[in-house]
Order: structure tokens, then sequence, then C-alpha cells
């Protein structure tokens, strides 16, 4: 797994958001998770709701359970853990310093965009979009068919006229007596 999957891999949807937990971010950073915490309170000023948030019991257990841990107390798990947004992410490097942090945090933040992109070109919008610009092609098209068909000009109309004229004729000819089988002949009275 390399280190893009990798990053992608902590990536959680929580709250309808894309986030990554302190614990996951620590552990790339190569700090303990109260060192990241600490450095975070005593700068919450930079990181308001929309960058960071603490995760409710029930989404610890939905978290848990999307990464099947049934063990809390060996995931050393003593309250909630805090979830960074990407723009919580990115605020964290103004908080870690350090050159693996730099480093670190540049990878998650490829990561975030790489997991955009991935949601943008495959969102149903994109793929409504594509069928529209499709169908207008498509109408465009029978548009042309219908004008290429409609602009015949006075000598093919007079022409198809006269195709038509003489095949109602044919249809309206009264039908020839029926005739009589050969060899038969019939006796007169």
């Amino acid at each position: 797994m390399n280190e893009l999957q990798l990053i992608q891999s902590k990536i959680y949807e929580i709250r309808g958001q894309k986030v990554m937990l302190d614990r996951d971010l620590a552990e790339m950073y190569g700090v303990e998770t109260r060192v990241l915490n600490q450095a975070v309170k005593r700068n919450a000023e930079r990181f308001p709701e929309d960058f960071m948030f603490q995760l409710t019991p029930e989404e610890v257990e939905k978290w848990k359970s999307q990464i099947v841990i049934s063990n809390s107390i060996k995931m050393g798990l003593r309250r909630a853990p805090y979830a960074f947004t990407e723009l919580g992410v990115a605020m964290l490097s103004s908080v870690l310093t350090s050159k693996i942090a730099i480093q670190v945090n540049m990878g998650i933040m490829r990561a975030f965009v790489y997991v955009r992109q991935m949601i943008t070109e495959n969102s149903p919008l994109k793929r409504l979009s594509t069928l529209e610009k499709d169908f207008n092609a498509l109408k465009q098209d029978l548009e042309e068919i219908f004008a290429d068909y409609n602009d015949i000009n006075e000598d093919t109309r007079a022409q198809l006229e006269a195709i038509n004229l003489t095949l109602a004729e044919l249809q309206a000819k009264p039908k020839a007596p029926a005739r009589r089988p050969v060899g038969f002949i019939k006796p007169k009275e």
C-alpha cells in the first residue's frame, strides 16, 4: 500500500464530511495523540467547528464498526476522538511545524484532493450533465435529418407526387374479369 492509499484509508465520512481522526493524524505526524490535541487546544481559535469537531458516542460506535474494532480499551480511547476536516488538517500545518509534519500534511492534502476528484468525477450530477449533452447532440442530429428531408427541391417533390398519384391510380383501377381456367368449356344452354 503506497502513501496515498494509506492516507486515503484513514479518511472517513462523518456528518457528511470527509475527515481524519486525531489518532491517525498523530500517528502520521509521529507524535502522541495527546500532544497533537494539546497543540490544537493551545490554538483553539484556529479550529472552529467546520475545521474540527469531537465525535459523539454514536459516531464513535459507527466509526469502530467501519474499521472493525471491538475493544475500545485496546484502542486507547478514554474520550471520543476529534475529527479534522480538510480545512482543519490544513490548519494543523500552522500548529505542527516540524519537517515531518509539513511533509505528512502535503501528502494528506493530496489525498483529500484525490478523494474529492473521485467523488466529483463519479457524481450523479456529472453523469446527468453527460447524458444531457448526449441527448442535445442526438436532438440536433434529428433536427438536421428532418430539415434535410423537408428541404428537397421542387423537381424531386413533383416526381414524388407523380409516383404517389400513379400508385393511387393503380390501386383504384377496377380489376379485370376473372378468366376462365384453361381447357374448360362452358356448355351452351
